[in-house]
């Protein structure tokens, strides 16, 4: 679990998760919070592995918790979800059973209405069949608070990406795997409830995923793709302040792309077409 200054938060997803059967073992990252999250972790859950960023690293802070695991599997959370009794053995027996699997995308039950995550509707039509051998369907994407990844698939990838960072950045790392030729399934009867809080920040949030979505292009699309989409950006942020934040702030971090970039390859670029399609 990655966390920053979401104490009370941090502590009711924590509990769910130590309510889970089977038990798993638990690390959380603290993204350098000032409202005593570490402390009050520590002191309510004593057996969680708490380890403390001096910055906030965004999405990055995964990657240390990844690696801190140093489990085969590793299966995400965010400081207001949780996994349902029992996933995280079905996930394992998933990735047991399919050794060229690198994520499974769990059906994400949202609020407490348990609402199905629309992007879960649209991994369940499966626009790409399904994996050869297997009944579940292919998908170009995922959720990381509704994922379970292959720890060593993961981090050969270089895990999330500290240009991207957050939110949004599950796309760059998805392009990677399956770059390196593995699968993302999506497993229906894999469960995670998510229960986020109404943002009072919901267009400061669009405009992030949208800068996000122009620096994943930046890292792994042919220039002129890149030129179109820079491009779209540019006219659509004469009119809408969003785009010209999302854009101002691609741009401050758009010299960092050139060390970072490598191009998905044209069947990788394809199937997103597809599934986006």
């Amino acid at each position: 679990m990655a966390t920053r200054n979401r104490r009370a938060d941090t502590l009711s997803a924590l509990a769910h998760l130590r309510a889970m059967e089977p038990p798993s073992p638990l690390v959380v990252v603290d993204n350098a919070s000032c409202d005593g999250t570490e402390d009050a972790v520590r002191r309510s859950f004593p057996g969680v592995d708490v380890v403390r960023l001096a910055e906030n690293a965004g999405a990055c802070a995964r990657n240390v918790g990844a690696g801190r695991a140093g489990t085969p599997y590793v299966a995400f959370s965010d400081d207001d979800s949780w996994w349902a009794d029992g996933a995280l053995a079905r996930a394992a027996a998933v990735l047991d059973a399919h050794p060229r699997v690198a994520v499974v995308m769990a059906r994400l039950l949202v609020g407490p209405d348990e609402a199905l995550d629309p992007t879960c509707a649209e991994m369940a039509r499966a626009p790409l069949g399904t994996i050869t051998g297997t009944p579940y369907p292919r998908i170009v994407g995922f959720v990381a608070c509704g994922a379970v990844v292959r720890g060593t698939a993961f981090l050969d990838a270089g895990g999330f990406d500290p240009v991207v960072r957050f939110p949004g950045e599950e796309q760059l790392l998805a392009l990677d795997l399956m770059a390196s030729g593995w699968e993302l399934a999506y497993v229906d009867d894999v469960v995670a409830h998510h229960h986020p809080q109404e943002r009072a920040d919901r267009a400061d949030r669009s405009s992030d995923i949208l800068r996000s979505q122009l620096l994943t292009s930046w890292l792994r699309d042919p220039w002129w793709m890149c030129a179109r989409t820079t491009g779209r950006a540019a006219v659509l942020s004469l009119r809408s302040g969003r785009h010209r934040r999302a854009l101002g702030q691609a741009l401050a971090r758009a010299w960092r792309v050139p060390s970072r970039r490598r191009v998905a390859p044209s069947g990788v670029r394809g199937d997103v077409a597809r599934a986006s399609g």
